[in-house]
């Protein structure tokens, strides 16, 4: 085996951009680690991004990854194994035909966040340089559009102006639409840091649920959806009322606030109030801390984004900003949290339909002759692309006849995924390139184009704070892997050659190059890093723009000097004005789904998805209920139930929340079709929880409302339960889960997910009407391996029950369990914690849910990075003397002490606090 060596890169997962230390052997990923010397995160790393290694394991990347081109003749044929030169060739006859035949805008390409931006620099190129159409879109349309609209319309460009270094100086943290706890974990950590060394600093806390980040807050506005723009007016008002706002810094530094001033002054602490759900002392103390704070600073995310009014919400919090004068200044300022690892270097290059490179404007003919002229070309067309689910809308409707989609997974994570499908069944023709043969999107490929992914690329990202990183291939391209760059450019030459240009426009041979044709893009421009080089980057390490030619360093804050990028020179304040929700809830549809981030999983979970131990703290798609609903509706905790809105249906088992109000749910983002399906009441099958969300978007920045639909709640009556779990090769995992999706649609409903964590296990969900044939049970039982002599049975055909359990040298290997399966939550625990089962007896078939005697169980892990679960905390919390000493802190010490948990990545800290204060109280009492 070769020397361990260790290359330094970048987390691929959310926008904080922590830098990682990986261990190789030069064939495989040995380990990583969190880079002390980066500073994004100074060393940290969340549960994802310390089990990055595990997603690079070749056992698991020989299951999961696309290796080899792939094509098939008919859309009914399966796709077979081809060359590349002969893919490339036909795509590029396809193009250059489609093009002649119906015009530019009959091809399209959908791309992503997740795209080095020296990917997204060349796709973006192809798409307006050389094919002549602005239909291209990435998903961060999906993610940050509205964030960008939003510092558009009021500071002039799209640049966060606050950094990570804010933390340390505000005196209020102001977190709306976002639960970084979850979603950001080791901003929270730095927010946490903050808080124990300046106890002058208070956290408020927006959101429609009580997350853990809401828990944590000195003050939390349990808001009702959508209402945010109502909050910030709101807020606005009393600092107006109150004389919190710095009429010096409005007349010199912005513009229009006479308008808006006329808008809030409507907007009283008691429409405010009513409207928000929020009581009115609380009101007034948010915008009493906010204005008198000599240093506010807002944190948002989705929840602000990802709706049809998404513009309007963050304009309405960045004019709190400007009219309180909590912008320009250390510890203060409106600070817009990146979803994507490179959303931020997407929209630096212009890889968004209405934008061009280093912060264009496709709509101003100044800028579309900059770029041609930079590019080489006669123009840069003017008519507007389409946008992401503008783009599936036109493929649908037969507009867009080609569309390349790369870097991402529509069939799952796109809204109102009817629409979607039909589209892509409708397209003549879907080129998919990823890395990743298991997505949705994948099974609509007629062209697969395997590319590389993290581990093996090099290039720059940048992060939330505008930090670029560069960094380096740690392994070779495995297989017929190629970088997305690369494919780019090879199809590129080739269609420039049936188009008849005799200079290609993409004389490229490594990203460097790419990345310097981007950088004198910037010149003069909000973003200008013309000073900056792949050397600069490599030898001074991260670096934060603008970093023009001639500066030592980049800029840490942005607009101290009250000058901001418009032709004036002042900011504007955005005339905000409160709209409900695009579906509000009524008689047909009475709950308010609300969808986000589960803590230990990312997107659509084709990386993280591949690791076992990260099912631990959410194992299976749920959909979460107040339990007050639950009692009304005599509904139990894992009862199946019917989640439906206008465009779909999704069967989920329900979980019992305290963290949302009554007439609420929640579904986590994550879960498509790859996780949970059923055939559905149409026989066509469901998808997962973006069959439920509506695709209205905001008509500023055309980000859909993902966030929010309403939906209708009923009880889902399928007597019959079925279940199989076991322990699986390594090797085979993967392969059996996404070998489950077929069988998974011929169940009304039924979900497939990993366990384990030293080994690897396969849980298959499944429930219906009536008992599935015996045959289609036997097969999924014979795929885990239940066949045989080592099987222990038990069968009663009559009623449909049966349970059969696969015993290995004494323990547990696999379990399927039909009919009854309230035993389910023992076995499981046997099986996971490899116990002996000789001593059960005939335990172990008997027609009953009880327990073995003594049987404790472990309940849902907390803490990932060392197994700890919610049982082992209760138990040492149990032991101390709460009513002579103990403290929540002191508590919080203690469990560290001794389980460890919280003591790593940090990110179960918040849920440590939440227990500890649950049962504190318990404690005391007794």
């Amino acid at each position: 085996m070769s020397d361990l060596r260790e290359t330094k890169a970048t987390c691929c997962y959310c926008g904080v951009g922590c830098g990682v230390i990986v261990q190789s052997d030069g064939e495989k990923i040995t380990g990583v680690r969190g880079d002390p010397d980066h500073p994004s995160n100074f060393g940290r790393l969340c549960t994802k991004g310390s089990t990055l290694h595990l997603t690079a394991s070749p056992v698991l990347q020989q299951q999961a990854r696309a290796l080899y081109p792939e094509m098939r003749v008919s859309r009914d044929a399966p796709r077979e194994r081809v060359s590349w030169d002969g893919t490339l060739d036909f795509i590029a006859k396809k193009f250059a035909d489609t093009i002649r035949e119906h015009g530019p805008d009959s091809v399209g390409f959908y791309i992503s966040g997740q795209l080095l931006t020296e990917d997204y620099y060349v796709f973006n190129k192809l798409s307006k340089g050389l094919a002549g159409t602005n239909n291209i879109d990435t998903n961060s349309r999906l993610c940050m559009s509205s964030a960008v609209a939003g510092y558009k319309q009021t500071l002039g460009a799209d640049a966060p102006p606050a950094c990570y270094e804010d933390f340390d100086h505000a005196e209020v943290i102001f977190i709306v639409g976002s639960n970084t706890a979850y979603a950001h974990p080791i901003i929270y950590r730095r927010i946490e840091e903050a808080r124990k060394n300046n106890r002058v600093l208070k956290m408020i806390v927006a959101d429609p649920r009580r997350t853990d980040t809401a828990r944590d807050a000195d003050l939390y506005l349990p808001i009702l959806p959508g209402t945010d723009v109502a909050l910030f007016n709101g807020m606005l008002h009393i600092c107006l009322w109150e004389g919190w706002i710095d009429d010096d810094y409005i007349r010199a530094h912005t513009e229009g606030f006479d308008e808006l001033k006329r808008t809030v002054r409507e907007y009283t602490p008691e429409f405010v109030a009513e409207t928000c759900g929020i009581g009115k002392d609380d009101l007034l103390k948010a915008a009493r801390w906010f204005g008198e704070s000599k240093a506010s600073l807002s944190l948002y995310c989705q929840g602000l984004n990802q709706s049809s009014s998404g513009t309007a919400k963050n304009a309405a919090l960045i004019n709190l900003h400007l009219a309180t004068h909590q912008i320009g200044k250390p510890g203060a300022g409106p600070f817009s949290l990146t979803g994507q690892p490179n959303a931020m270097g997407g929209r630096e290059v212009g890889g968004l339909a209405n934008l061009l490179s280093a912060h264009r404007d496709m709509a101003n003919a100044e800028h579309r002759a900059e770029i041609a002229r930079l590019w080489g070309v006669d123009d840069v067309p003017a008519k507007p692309g389409k946008t992401a689910v503008e783009m599936f809308e036109a493929v649908r409707a037969g507009e867009i006849k080609v569309l390349w989609i790369a870097c991402t997974n529509p069939a799952q994570s796109l809204p109102d995924q009817r629409l979607v499908r039909e589209a892509l069944e409708k397209a003549e023709l879907v080129i998919v390139q990823e890395a990743y043969k298991t997505t949705a999107t994948v099974d609509y490929a007629d062209v697969l184009l395997p590319a590389t992914t993290w581990g093996e690329k090099e290039g720059t990202v940048t992060n939330s704070e505008r930090r670029i990183t560069r960094f380096k291939p740690v392994l070779p391209k495995p297989a017929e892997t190629r970088h997305d760059w690369e494919i780019v450019i090879d199809f590129a030459r080739r269609l420039e050659a049936l188009m008849g240009r005799d200079k290609t426009l993409f004389p490229y041979t490594n990203p460097e190059e790419i990345w310097n044709e981007h950088r004198e893009s910037t010149r003069g421009r909000d973003l200008d890093i013309t000073g900056l080089s792949y050397r600069i980057l490599e030898e001074q390490g991260p670096q934060q723009w603008p970093f023009p030619e001639g500066a030592s360093e980049g800029k840490k804050r942005l607009y101290e000097d009250g000058v901001f990028p418009t032709a004036n020179g002042k900011a504007k304040f955005v005339n905000t004005v409160y709209r409900p929700v695009a579906e509000p809830v009524d008689a047909r549809y009475p709950f308010r789904l609300t969808t986000g981030r589960q803590r230990d999983q990312w997107h659509g979970m084709s990386r993280t998805g591949t690791v076992a131990q990260l099912f631990s703290h959410a194992s299976e798609p749920a959909v979460m209920m107040s339990k007050i609903d639950m009692d009304r509706r005599m509904i139990a905790a894992g009862d199946l139930v019917h989640v439906t809105s206008k465009r779909g249906s999704q069967i989920l088992p329900v979980a019992a929340s305290d963290d949302i109000r009554a007439g609420q749910a929640f579904i986590g983002m994550h879960w498509g079709e790859e996780y949970v399906s059923g055939r559905g009441s149409d026989g066509k099958g469901t998808f997962g929880v973006n069959a439920l969300t509506l695709p209205a978007f905001c008509p500023s920045s055309k980000q859909p409302e993902l966030k929010h639909a309403a939906v209708k709640i009923l009880k889902a009556e399928l007597p019959w339960r079925f279940l199989v779990f076991g322990w699986v090769d390594q090797d085979k995992a993967l392969s059996l889960q996404a070998a489950m999706r077929p069988f998974m649609r011929r169940f009304a409903y039924a979900s497939c997910t990993l366990f384990g964590r030293d080994k690897v296990g396969v849980l298959f969900r499944a429930a219906d009407d009536y008992p599935a044939e015996a045959d289609l049970v036997k097969e999924i039982e014979t795929r885990f391996g239940i066949e045989g002599a080592e099987v222990l049975r038990y069968d009663d055909a009559r009623r449909g029950n049966s349970r059969h359990i696969l015993v290995r040298d004494g323990k547990l290997a696999a379990v399927s369990l039909a009919g009854d399966t309230a035993a389910e939550h023992w076995l499981k625990e046997y099986l996971e914690g490899e116990q002996p089962v000789a001593s059960l007896g005939r335990l172990l078939l008997m027609p009953s849910s009880k327990a073995p005697q003594g049987f404790k169980a472990r309940g849902k892990i907390v803490c990932n990075c060392f197994n700890v679960s919610e049982t082992e905390i209760g138990e040492v919390l149990s032991r101390q003397d709460w009513v002579n000493q103990g403290t929540p802190e002191a508590a919080l010490s203690c469990i560290q002490g001794q389980l460890k948990c919280g003591t790593n990545c940090g990110s179960c800290v918040p849920e440590l606090k939440k227990i500890i204060l649950t049962q504190m109280p318990a404690a005391k009492a007794a």
